[in-house]
């Protein structure tokens, strides 16, 4: 599933954030915004079927699952930002 997602959405190997950087550069905002907005698609969808509403377009375990693979994202995302800093900070002593 993750590789079927993330061929669709990143296009690159090497950069599984690639759709919600193009998307974030696009409308000026962060990555975590866009799946932000990604992921709350998922959630009313949800909340829609807790409520009562049964028959949707998509299969509410589809979006449990959907909602799931964003969260791992944003995790994904933090750790990726926690890296990025760590390795400016070294960089940044490397060059005194």
């Amino acid at each position: 599933m993750r590789e079927a997602g993330q061929k669709e959405y990143a296009r690159k190997k090497s950069n599984a954030f690639a759709n919600f950087e193009r998307v974030a550069d696009h409308i000026e905002c962060t990555r975590e915004k866009v799946l932000m907005i990604y992921l709350l698609k998922h959630i009313d969808g949800i909340s829609s079927y807790v409520n009562g509403h049964k028959s949707q377009r998509e299969d509410v375990r589809g979006r449990i699952t959907d909602a799931i693979v964003y969260l791992c994202l944003l995790w994904g995302m933090v750790e990726d930002e926690k890296s990025e800093g760590r390795n400016a900070k070294y960089l940044k002593e490397l060059k005194k």
